[in-house]
């Protein structure tokens, strides 16, 4: 739930689409609603998310979305020159920080939720969690090799093509080509996050410093991640990063119009949304 949560965030926040600035503002109904996928919420919960989603969206506002904005900034410095793999790694580090900010301050603003919920709402969201875990193994595992990377290279051609449009037939191969190189690792994912499920059933059964237990659980869960699960992600960062800097050093003039009006519009939607007024539950 978290994990889904920090990525609706992400999408409505630095998707690049016009219609940012209208959900977002609109995120304390969404929530409660995206939240009842996995918990049937009772009217004084809904109220109690209501009042820690405010403050919540009102730090993000404050503090992240301008650090949003200065990362793009960073990003289009980089580009003014024959981009490098360095200059992405130090973007992919502010990336990550700023994951790891908006992760544990959604952790903290959850815990409130999750103490008022009762043994049938606890009992409904694990379930939905392991009903979840059936959908991704089937979606995911019954896969073959040829199957998997035809996905990646679908996907991988989809975020690229979006910020700097058609590609030409040597951008596509070379992609192609990095998609043929990635290490295979949804079975270790999901492995592990059926570990991940047990783990927070044990700690969801509240216990005197439960909270604190959970904090410490997502401290430390990339550090048990299977080795192999590290290494294969490591790698195909490293192979997926090394070619869409190919693409893009190689990208020609129009596309080159098209990704700076994609950053120009990320840009100015960042900035309109630092800028309005914080949600109001009551509306």
């Amino acid at each position: 739930m978290l994990k889904r949560c920090i990525l609706l965030f992400l999408l409505l926040t630095i998707a690049g689409c016009s219609s940012n600035r209208f959900f977002y503002n609109r995120l304390d109904f969404l929530v409660p609603w995206y939240l009842g996928d996995y918990v049937s919420l009772e009217r004084e919960q809904r109220e109690l998310l209501d009042r820690e989603l405010a403050d919540f969206l009102d730090w993000h506002q404050r503090e992240e979305l301008p650090a949003y904005h200065a990362l793009l900034g960073q990003a289009r410095g980089a580009l003014e020159d024959t981009l490098t793999m360095e200059e992405v790694d130090l973007l992919a580090v502010d990336l990550q920080q700023a994951l790891d900010r908006l992760q544990w301050r959604a952790l903290e603003w959850l815990l409130p939720l999750g103490a008022s919920l009762n043994e049938a709402q606890v009992g409904e969201f694990l379930l939905a969690l392991r009903e979840q875990q059936s959908e991704y193994e089937e979606k995911y595992l019954e896969r073959d090799a040829e199957q998997y990377r035809v996905d990646a290279c679908e996907s991988l051609d989809d975020n690229v093509r979006r910020f700097i449009g058609r590609l030409d037939a040597t951008q596509k191969e070379r992609l192609h080509t990095a998609c043929g190189e990635l290490m295979r690792s949804d079975h270790l994912w999901l492995a592990s996050r059926a570990t991940w499920i047990e783990e927070l059933e044990r700690t969801l059964q509240r216990e005197p410093g439960w909270q604190q237990r959970l904090r410490d659980s997502l401290a430390t869960r990339d550090e048990r991640l299977p080795a192999g699960y590290r290494e294969a992600w490591a790698h195909n960062r490293q192979v997926m990063q090394a070619a869409v800097v190919d693409v893009i050093n190689q990208r020609s003039e129009r596309q080159d119009q098209h990704l700076a009006r994609e950053l120009t519009r990320l840009q100015a939607d960042l900035v309109a949304l630092s800028e309005v007024l914080p949600v109001n539950p009551a509306g």
